[in-house]
């Protein structure tokens, strides 16, 4: 995976008229560069080639059921937090074929799909997103049953983080140690600065690819003075969050409420709608989907997203194992903050927020674990 080798990192600063100058960098490369965009009233992932293509001068307001874009007051870049797609629409996406067959005689011959020639660089990956590759490193690539395909995709990519400066209302990496300030997993690091007469951008590389990179931008020497503005603005994000995860016991104490009835009091408001599922930058869960056509000459496998809120995700033959709303959600929530670790050694969740916004009924995962926490004892869920 990138930027496993340890890098001495190069720190310059690239005023803000001069970012075009990145993005021609990397399409110079031969990287497809794809970034933020907004499409559909929506702060979106999509490929890019000017900065005209970015937000710019644009902002999002998220509260738990809510999103909204609105204009801001400066020509900034990167003045919004994360939106409804995740960077694993390119990584892990929704739909790949993992293999087919063709009718050879009274016998089969099987393909394997077409390698992905496409070098992508990723321009705006927030530091909650780094940590959700890092998770996805771990899942397709980490352990001893190899996910190719994801694994090719990974090796050929670019990424260009931004430290998080306008966290949204939902959002609490800083809780979850996965931000708003990066610190590894990147080829560039940016952190957008405004001064009272400047608008600048902190340029840290984290990889040999990012050095060469940056040897292409026509960049200057970092002050003391940036380098405290920079500070500043990750400070200010800090401040700003304004909901938290206590992680400490957090797995022995939901372990501990297995049972509760607070899953059923939760169901009376979760739709099972997926929608965290789908926005979630970790969540991998799949279902295979079969093919063939008309002549039986020819057959298909697909992988394609699948959410542990549908009936058919935990079906054996018989029925389905989780039946309930309230075994589902219960289900989500103690595979991202409890199995997980088992699975992983690590939390399924980055704080990202996601969920909380683009939850029709605005069930808070953070509100929702700290109840559980506190509640002393546990009643058999009925």
């Amino acid at each position: 995976m990138p930027n496993v080798i340890t890098h001495k990192r190069v720190t310059a600063v690239l005023e803000a008229e001069d970012l075009q100058h990145l993005l021609d960098a990397l399409i110079g490369k031969g990287y497809q560069v794809c970034g933020p965009t907004l499409d559909s009233g929506a702060i979106t992932y999509a490929h890019i080639r000017r900065v005209d293509d970015l937000p710019v001068g644009w902002t999002d307001q998220q509260e738990a059921g809510r999103y909204r874009v609105t204009k801001n007051k400066k020509k900034s870049y990167f003045a919004y937090a994360v939106g409804p797609h995740s960077w694993k629409k390119y990584l892990h996406p929704s739909a790949h074929r993992r293999f087919g067959a063709k009718r050879d005689g009274q016998s089969f011959v099987a393909d394997e799909p077409e390698k992905e020639d496409v070098k992508r660089a990723l321009v705006g990956v927030r530091p909650c997103e780094l940590q959700a590759m890092a998770i996805h490193d771990k899942v397709f690539a980490g352990g001893p049953f190899v996910d190719r395909a994801y694994q090719q995709r990974r090796q050929k990519l670019f990424i260009v983080a931004v430290n998080c400066s306008h966290p949204s209302d939902t959002c609490f990496c800083a809780s979850m140690n996965t931000g708003p300030k990066a610190e590894s997993g990147f080829d560039i690091l940016l952190t957008e600065v405004f001064s009272p007469t400047r608008h600048f951008f902190i340029v840290e590389t984290g990889s040999q690819a990012g050095d060469g990179v940056l040897e292409k931008l026509p960049t200057g020497a970092v002050s003391d003075a940036d380098m405290e503005l920079a500070e500043k603005v990750n400070q200010q994000a800090v401040k700003r969050m304004k909901r938290s995860l206590n992680l400490d016991g957090i797995k022995e104490a939901l372990e501990a409420k297995f049972d509760d009835p607070r899953w059923a009091q939760i169901a009376e408001r979760c739709l099972a709608c997926a929608n965290c599922t789908m926005v979630c930058p970790t969540c991998f869960c799949t279902t295979m989907e079969d093919t063939t056509d008309l002549s039986g000459g020819q057959a298909e496998r697909t992988a394609k997203w699948d959410s542990c809120f549908t009936l058919d995700f935990s079906y054996i033959h018989g029925g389905s194992i989780r039946s309930s709303g309230a075994a589902r959600y219960r289900q989500w929530l103690m595979h991202k903050l409890v199995y997980w670790v088992d699975q992983f050694g690590t939390s399924g969740c980055v704080g990202c927020g996601r969920c909380i916004t683009w939850c029709p009924a605005g069930i808070d995962i953070t509100e929702e674990a700290g109840i559980l926490r506190k509640k002393k004892f546990a009643m058999k869920l009925s």
